[in-house]
């Protein structure tokens, strides 16, 4: 099974912790040159420095705020007019939107979220694709959540929001399927991240139960006892950015241990 990224030049969003991180190391490791693109220079820096490079790559970053999706778009334009061989492999990853009954989200929490996640992944595709139709071929993998299929309770704007890009993946995926490039999805369960822990705390206040109390409630629904790891979802994640992944194009894969109760 060919996992080789040798030569392939991957960028890699939200990458200066927990699964993006993840992400980029796996890729790296595999073979890819990665670009890394997140708001903190500090630990771009830190992070770049610290991927392997078995093939001698030259890993960089650039710094960017999805919060500001024009931001990121002159970004990665300026990277692509210095790089026109442009990217092979583009992993939209992002922190998720705050929890919270959706009734109670205020409204300019769903826009900020509908521009975190669905406008930056457009603006991101729209510069990367040209490139990729060029060469015939190219990847583009969003990690977003199992809520794409199970709206999980207490995450109204998230849920909302994942199922947006969700469709605007799958859509994608079927334009640019003639062309070589494949769109499909990664949905991680309960992971161990920041973003976990802090889902965690926020339960343990409103509910008033310890965190092993809450800990012990999230496990019980997941099948294989036990939360995932940050590794487990890059792993997935590698697999699709690989040329063994070539005709999988446009699917979910949950990585959750088989809490997800649909098929």
């Amino acid at each position: 099974m060919n996992l080789s990224l040798s030569s392939q030049v991957a960028l890699v969003g939200g990458s200066t912790q927990g699964i993006g991180q993840a992400v980029a190391e796996e890729l790296a490791r595999l073979g890819a040159t990665v670009v890394l693109l997140a708001r903190n220079e500090v630990r771009l820096r830190e992070v770049a420095a610290s991927l392997p490079a078995p093939a001698g790559q030259a890993h960089s970053y650039l710094v960017a705020d999805y919060a500001q999706p024009v931001q990121v778009q002159q970004r990665v334009a300026a990277y692509l007019a210095a790089h026109p061989a442009g990217f092979d492999i583009l992993v939209n990853n992002t922190g998720g939107p705050a929890g919270g009954p959706l009734l109670e989200a205020p409204l300019e929490a769903l826009r900020a979220a509908f521009e975190q996640h669905v406008v930056c992944n457009q603006l991101l595709a729209q510069a990367v694709v040209p490139a990729m139709q060029e060469r015939g071929r190219g990847r583009i993998i969003n990690i977003i959540s199992t809520s794409v299929k199970q709206p999980l309770p207490g995450l109204g704007v998230s849920n909302t929001i994942r199922g947006a890009v969700g469709n605007w993946a799958k859509t994608l995926a079927n334009e640019l399927g003639p062309h070589g490039i494949t769109v499909n999805n990664v949905l991680p369960g309960a992971t161990l991240t920041q973003r976990h822990t802090s889902l965690i705390e926020k339960k343990t206040a409103q509910t008033g139960q310890t965190t092993e109390q809450v800990e012990a409630g999230m496990l019980r629904l997941i099948p294989a006892g036990r939360f995932g790891l940050a590794d487990e979802v890059a792993a997935a994640v590698a697999f699709l950015a690989s040329p063994a992944a070539a005709y999988i194009n446009g699917i979910n894969v949950p990585v959750d241990g088989g809490r997800t109760s649909s098929l």
